[in-house]
């Protein structure tokens, strides 16, 4: 694996695996992503301010960041985890996914 994709709630934001510290314990980078210009989100009312029904075509450009965030994540009982408890599912390839919906 290659990446690990931060689950925060409902949406999905890709980071680089830089370096295996050890075999519970990695460290990863934030990557940069930018929506696709090809996909427009399709809003129809509904909801507070509307919905957009065709959320799960998202398209998005995703590129290493010299320059991202470095962090620190462990394997425990639950899972991978940062020290503040955020989530993390390792990846063959980075995902992004904003949820519209939310």
């Amino acid at each position: 694996m290659n990446y690990a994709n931060y689950l925060g709630y409902s949406d999905i934001n890709p980071f680089e695996i830089i370096r295996r510290v050890s075999d519970k314990t990695l460290e990863i980078r934030a990557m940069r992503a930018e929506r696709d210009p090809s996909w427009k989100p399709n809003f129809i009312p509904g909801g507070f301010s509307g919905h957009v029904d065709n959320q799960r075509d998202q398209r998005w450009f995703i590129e290493s960041d010299p320059e991202g965030a470095v962090r620190r994540i462990r394997l425990g009982k639950y899972g991978w985890k940062d020290a503040h408890g955020n989530r993390y599912q390792l990846s063959e390839k980075p995902v992004k996914f904003y949820d519209y919906n939310f």
